[in-house]
């Protein structure tokens, strides 16, 4: 397969698609949410067929399946994307020199995103409304574990965007197979950015051998921190949802500090994730205030490794710490910089917990599930940045777009 018409056919389809009306973009992504829902067995044939190859002890497997809910999920987010404004064509700064040169600072579309991802063939829904409707063509190279389910959502993407008079070259699935990642990611000449979405190797991949820019989107290993001055009861509430919700997605809860004042609340705080036959590896205080209020079989010692870990699956880690500092000073040396909360009903102790923490997002009494496109209001996301340049934290339609400066006059020349 010739990769460079691949990249040179989405870039035909970019340039089309900047001029597009949005009206007729947001039109597009209408029709396509009806169409995924007159086509849920289709969908659900081809990812049964994925899952079938999968173990359902995989902690993948949940990020592959797909049901009637989800698919509804899917489309309802497009209809939320398609009603957002589009971010091209802003203009985000703007000045008149002292000659009458006016200078503006416009967004405008990438061009061409190229997005790598693994498990997970709800991305193939959310990249192609995002990119759309920010004015860029997508390239996705999607896991051979997901397959069926990717191929079966981009023909559905291709017929929608040709019934609508679309390029069907604004979405492109890449073949399964090495060459096909290695040529996206040293496609400099017709890709101008990719996007990595799934496991730390995945994304460490990426980064070392990308030649076209890289945005990560990081793995997550988060933390609750329940202080001194916690609320047992929005405590408990926020750790069963931030661990049990969903345990495959990058948002879930990795570890739960504790400070030590509060140990004896610990049984009450891991009360709901017990219900849930969560397995817990603590630390040696945590261990001995957990003996016989926690399930035996259920509760182990941690050791080195079970710090530092995204588990993604029914399995959390306990910390001990004397204060916030060497909270701050845990989270710090395990973070991966996703998302972090502290719980407490002390102002101040917030407060200096939200300025410290380096992450993506940071969170005060509120569970960690909330880190989502979706749920900050952006209808849907690209991924979790965890980086700092251009985009950080749920990247939706305003990251998809960079800028370039618009100048216009009248015959103004520069003579020094």
């Amino acid at each position: 397969m010739d990769f460079k018409e691949i990249f040179k056919a989405a870039g035909k389809a970019a340039a089309e698609l900047a001029s597009a009306d949005d009206a007729k973009i947001s039109g597009m992504l209408l029709t396509l949410a009806d169409e995924i829902g007159k086509h849920h067995e289709m969908l659900l044939e081809a990812n049964r067929a994925d899952l079938e190859k999968m173990s359902p002890d995989n902690p993948m497997y949940d990020r592959l399946r797909l049901d009637g809910r989800r698919l509804e999920g899917i489309a309802e987010d497009m209809r939320n994307v398609a009603a957002l404004p589009a971010p091209a064509g802003r203009v985000l700064e703007e000045t008149v020199r002292p000659n009458g040169m006016k200078i503006r600072k416009v967004s405008v579309p990438f061009g061409v995103v190229g997005i790598i991802y693994e498990a997970r063939p709800n991305v193939g829904f959310d990249v192609f409304s995002l990119c759309v409707k920010s004015g860029n063509a997508c390239i996705l190279k999607g896991g051979s574990d997901a397959h069926e389910s990717n191929s079966a959502i981009v023909s559905l993407i291709r017929s929608v965007l040709k019934e609508c008079g679309f390029d069907e070259n604004t979405v492109t699935l890449m073949p399964a197979g090495h060459d096909s990642t290695a040529a996206l990611l040293g496609a400099t000449d017709d890709v101008d950015l990719v996007i990595p979405r799934g496991s730390r190797r995945l994304i460490d991949f990426v980064r070392e051998n990308a030649r076209v820019p890289v945005i990560e989107t990081g793995a997550g290993i988060c933390h609750t921190y329940f202080d001194r001055d916690g609320d047992l009861g929005k405590g408990a509430a926020i750790v069963t949802n931030a661990k049990t919700r969903r345990v495959s997605v990058c948002n879930a809860l990795d570890c739960l500090i504790v400070h030590k004042d509060r140990l004896f609340d610990l049984p009450g705080l891991c009360s709901g994730v017990k219900d849930h036959d969560v397995t817990i590896y603590a630390d040696e205080a945590a261990y001995a205030a957990l003996e016989g209020n926690y399930p035996a079989g259920l509760l182990l010692h941690a050791d080195e490794e079970s710090f530092g870990t995204e588990f993604l699956s029914y399995r959390m880690a306990v910390k001990t710490v004397d204060s916030l500092d060497e909270a701050l000073q845990h989270i710090s040396r395990y973070s991966s910089k996703h998302s972090e909360c502290i719980i407490t009903e002390n102002p101040g102790t917030a407060e200096r917990f939200l300025k410290q923490t380096d992450a993506a997002c940071v969170y005060a009494n509120v569970s960690t599930a909330f880190t989502d496109g979706a749920q900050f209001g952006f209808g849907a996301e690209i991924g979790i940045s965890t980086q700092k340049l251009h985009a950080r934290g749920p990247m939706a339609l305003p990251e998809l777009n960079t800028y370039k400066y618009v100048i216009t006059g009248d015959g103004q020349i520069r003579t020094k």
